[in-house]
């Protein structure tokens, strides 16, 4: 899907770089995703949501640990060693 290329963009060529000293991963994502033209609104059973125009919501949750990565929303997971965000996109 086209515009998870986009999500995946936007934080591994994030507007300013996740210092986790200074931010939080979660506040991090929402603002790069915002910085890209993304609506990005609360989600109950996740970390956030955003709402394409025309489609449903897609949901995230965000974490430092690749174990907690399930298939019940897309994550963004932050590398601490390679100091990178990966996207996993939600497997339909």
């Amino acid at each position: 899907m086209q515009i998870f290329q986009v999500i995946e963009e936007a934080i591994t060529k994030p507007p300013i770089p996740h210092e986790p000293y200074k931010q939080s991963l979660k506040n991090w994502a929402m603002y790069c995703l915002r910085d890209r033209g993304f609506k990005v609104v609360y989600a109950q059973n996740a970390d956030f949501a955003i709402e394409p125009k025309g489609e449903n919501k897609l949901y995230f949750k965000v974490t430092n640990n690749s174990d907690d990565v399930d298939n019940s929303c897309s994550w963004i997971v932050w590398d601490s060693a390679a100091k990178r965000a990966n996207l996993i996109p939600k497997q339909d």
